[in-house]
């Protein structure tokens, strides 16, 4: 099957589709600011004996005497997972493969302490090439216990076959509503289509006060990146944002020259420019035509610019010196101020694996589905699993992330920027490194035109709805 451009844009935007915060509504005008770094949220969970840690998380892993085979996938020696990522894409080799890397490091690390209550973790590493997903999910029905800190760009096309065959997931990441808000999912970091973490956007008010009232939002042609510029537009004016209407679209698929949509943006008098799109080469293209009609505008967007490519690039130009990305994780280069990205850091680095936001990411959800795995005990079943995930409030990977509502899919409430200068990220906001700001009405809601799909009175998705899906008991 030939990728279209929906195809493409799917791929440029998969990290930011998790990782971004999106959509917006007041939930209030009293500030209420707290920094925090790791909380060690979710330790009480894991009741292992052993003594190993990750970060502020005990372990939930170690020796036990669990036994019984259970479901799907348990016997009293193993627990079957499935993970993967899109690898073997041909026209972007390696797409996630970060994921892949963090959940194999986990799992030696978790058998290394004798597995989950002395059953030992074997995972199927699966590549989804991008247009594999549901092949490998009509695979992975037949012989897996559940799905745990993966991330498949095209996760629509496999939700209908996961949701059928009742195999309970803990994705690293999720792309499309229908997977976000799916029956039996839970996530270390939640991305749901109805809520969403607007912090990026109340930072940058605290930064750029000169720039608030003239930002713009550089559109794009492709539908999904224009719901998503729509939210972009919901949020900042939730945060106190008098957008200009500059009139700028670019194409998806690129432009022979950017300089008169640059050209734009001057005659505009646009101080700052924010965009959903990914660093693809065409948006560093047009970052190159900024500088050469002479504006320096501030360049926000999500933390898919967090990335090593686009620092290689501007230490060459210098151009992204004025970027703003935003984030809930903590930053690789705070390793030393924050042991749980030193531990992850480590574990990956170890077995020779690729380190980078969306690998924590994964790492964060193979951690949550061993904490629950952990207190399931013996009784090590889906049911049990979709009860205790469910009760799963307070998250933050052992503080590898700002604080999450997996159990309630709700995203977290806090959030940092990163900048840029010349090849090296830090930390610009707040001003202390490894510290996050939050503040209750960074979450709000989105508008419902926004959701993509329907959601019953329990904020899941009714597509694929079945009277066998497995649902959280008392």
């Amino acid at each position: 099957m030939k990728p279209n451009k929906s195809t493409k844009l799917i791929v440029a935007l998969a990290a930011t589709a998790v990782l971004a915060s999106a959509c917006a509504s007041n939930r209030g005008d009293d500030p209420y600011a707290v920094a925090v770094g790791g909380s060690g949220v979710g330790a009480d969970l894991a009741s292992s004996t052993s003594d190993a840690k990750f970060g502020t998380l005990d372990s939930p892993c170690g020796e036990g005497d669990a036994t019984g085979a259970t479901d799907q996938g348990v016997s009293d020696t193993e627990i079957k997972i499935g993970f993967g990522d899109d690898r073997g894409y041909v026209k972007s080799p390696g797409l996630n493969k970060e994921m892949s890397d963090a959940v194999n490091a986990l799992i030696s690390w978790c058998n290394d302490q004798g597995g989950i209550n002395g059953r030992k973790v074997v995972g199927t590493d699966y590549d989804a090439a991008l247009m594999q997903a549901n092949s490998v999910m009509q695979e992975a029905c037949g012989s897996q216990f559940m799905m745990v800190g993966y991330g498949f760009a095209m996760d629509q096309t496999a939700e209908q076959t996961r949701v059928a065959c009742n195999l309970v997931s803990v994705p690293g990441f999720t792309v499309s509503p229908d997977a976000a808000n799916g029956p039996m999912t839970f996530q270390g970091v939640p991305f749901p289509a109805d809520y969403a973490n607007a912090a990026a956007w109340f930072q940058l008010a605290e930064l750029h006060p000169d720039a608030v009232s003239d930002f713009d939002i550089l559109n794009s042609t492709i539908p999904a990146t224009i719901t998503a510029s729509a939210k972009s537009r919901e949020m900042a004016e939730a945060a106190g944002f008098s957008l200009k209407d500059c009139g700028v679209t670019l194409n998806y698929e690129g432009e022979a020259s950017y300089l008169p949509f640059a050209e734009k943006f001057k005659e505009c008098g646009a101080k700052g420019i924010w965009t959903s799109r990914s660093p693809v080469p065409a948006e560093l293209n047009f970052i190159k035509s900024l500088g050469q009609v002479g504006i320096d505008p501030v360049f926000a967007g999500e933390a898919t610019w967090y990335d090593s490519g686009v620092a290689t690039w501007n230490k060459d130009t210098g151009l992204l010196d004025n970027l703003n990305a935003g984030s809930i994780f903590q930053m690789l280069e705070n390793a030393d101020k924050v042991p749980a990205v030193k531990k992850y850091v480590d574990l990956v680095s170890e077995q020779g694996g690729k380190t980078a936001l969306l690998g924590m990411q994964a790492a964060s959800s193979f951690l949550l589905w061993a904490a629950a795995a952990d207190e399931c005990g013996s009784d090590l079943t889906r049911q049990c699993m979709v009860n205790e995930l469910s009760n799963i409030h307070e998250w933050d990977g052992g503080g590898l992330h700002a604080v999450t509502d997996p159990g309630k899919n709700m995203p977290a409430s806090c959030g940092l920027i990163v900048g840029l200068t010349g090849g090296t990220y830090s930390q610009a906001f707040p001003s202390t490194a490894g510290e996050f700001k939050c503040d209750p009405k960074y979450l709000v809601a989105t508008d419902k035109s926004t959701w993509g799909t329907e959601l019953g009175a329990d904020r899941v998705s009714t597509k694929y709805q079945n009277a066998n899906v497995i649902k959280p008991q008392s």
